[in-house]
């Protein structure tokens, strides 16, 4: 079962990830999108009208330099069972909403693995991206065609 804190940590990392993916100039169309079998962190729209999935994976490094998580990193935390859920139920999202996109681009799923390096306080981290995470993003990480 997930701690208070786990949820809260993986609930800041949301925030953060949706305000990264503004910033690289993505449409949100939707956050949180569940099926029993899976659920999609944030689903966005790129300008050239691609659908994006983000699954977001985020851990907190403790002021000791210790991360919490067995010393996880937020990459190690999308396991191969993982990611065949969550593509199964972003073929379910496209496949309902086809409307949402006017491309033959298809789709892909991207990766946002944020660190956060502030101080356990939960509301400063959303205050200042660049201080208090370190953000990585790996494209199309699965993709659909």
């Amino acid at each position: 079962m997930f701690s208070a804190k786990h949820l809260q940590i993986g609930k800041d990392g949301e925030v953060l990830a949706e305000r990264f993916v503004t910033r690289l100039g993505y449409k949100i169309i939707t956050k949180n999108f569940s099926r029993p079998w899976g659920e999609i962190d944030i689903i966005a729209k790129s300008k050239e009208g691609k659908v994006i999935f983000f699954e977001v994976k985020t851990i907190r490094q403790e002021p000791s330099g210790n991360e919490s998580g067995n010393d996880l990193s937020p990459e190690d935390n999308l396991s191969r069972s993982k990611l065949k859920k969550l593509e199964k139920t972003c073929e379910y999202f496209f496949n309902r909403h086809k409307h949402l996109t006017n491309s033959p681009l298809g789709w892909q799923i991207d990766l946002i693995a944020i660190k956060l390096t502030g101080e356990k306080k939960p509301k400063p981290i959303l205050t200042n991206i660049d201080k208090n995470c370190v953000i990585n993003h790996y494209p199309n990480i699965s993709a659909w065609y």
